[in-house]
């Protein structure tokens, strides 16, 4: 697939300068082979590139020059796979193994709450049940998932970027981000190493070869039974040949496509679009 995602802010004046990072590019890794990647500004800025404490690549950049408007353009051709070899609920970790000290040193950040991800009393005794009608691990991740999916629909503009997975839950409505937190805050609750993955979602499983579509934005979950296992909780689909992965972290905050600090008048907007063809 090609991809190109183009984002910015808009202002009511004159900018002065601005710093801003990145978070746009897909990274080599099993399932994915980047052929191409590049990541252009508007005004033109030198770039330099590095990986954050998650191992997401970063673009981070300068601009200078007076400007009413930033705009990045990220392009990138990716080859992908479809799911891999997936554990039998049965199988992968158990709960003891995830509790042994050593397991739990390893993943502690992937076990805290985040201010995103955090459950209320109902919602941790809903996480309680799941695991307790669980054999294993894996099982009850999966389990998450299927309720989730079953209580909260996906409504695209019904919950904002600051929605946290309680929000989602009571409203019973929100977007991948959300649907996303709230599996994640849910699995943490069980004691299950999670994270947040951000990237991307070609929209149709059968679009003809050559063919551009307006794409999205995609957020997704990741769980540790001994090996990562990723699985599209708003679609109830196992991660595969249609998505493409750029960061993990704890939430959003460690992934946005694009954060920065500015001097000078109000943002007045931020605009998004994303373009996927199918290459083959």
């Amino acid at each position: 697939m090609k991809i190109k995602h183009e984002t910015g802010f808009t202002y009511a004046g004159k900018v002065g300068s601005s710093y801003n990072e990145a978070r746009m590019s897909p990274r080599n890794e099993a399932r994915q082979a980047v052929l191409d990647a590049r990541v252009e500004v508007w005004p033109p800025a030198r770039t330099y590139r590095y990986e954050d404490y998650w191992g997401t690549g970063v673009t981070a950049f300068d601009v200078h020059a007076a400007h009413e408007k930033l705009t990045v353009t990220a392009t990138a051709t990716v080859e992908t796979l479809p799911p891999g070899d997936l554990i039998d609920p049965a199988g992968g970790a158990s709960w003891d193994d995830l509790a042994v000290a050593d397991a739990v040193d390893r993943w502690h950040e992937l076990l805290l709450p985040t201010a995103r991800t955090a459950l209320d009393e109902e919602l941790a005794s809903l996480a309680e049940a799941i695991r307790g009608g669980s054999a294993t691990p894996h099982a009850a991740a999966l389990s998450v998932c299927e309720k989730v999916r079953e209580e909260v629909a996906y409504v695209p503009g019904s919950t904002g970027v600051q929605t946290d997975a309680v929000q989602a839950w009571r409203l019973r409505s929100g977007v991948c981000q959300d649907i996303s937190h709230l599996t994640v805050g849910l699995l943490r609750a069980m004691s299950l190493p999670a994270r947040y993955v951000s990237g991307y979602l070609h929209p149709s499983p059968t679009a003809a070869i050559g063919d551009s579509v307006v794409g999205q934005s995609h957020a997704w979950v990741e769980w540790w039974v001994g090996r990562w296992t990723a699985f599209d909780p708003t679609n109830g689909v196992p991660v595969g040949e249609r998505h493409v992965s750029v960061g993990r972290g704890r939430d959003y905050g460690d992934v946005p496509p694009l954060k920065g600090v500015y001097s000078g008048p109000a943002n007045t907007g931020q605009g998004v679009e994303v373009t996927i063809t199918r290459l083959r």
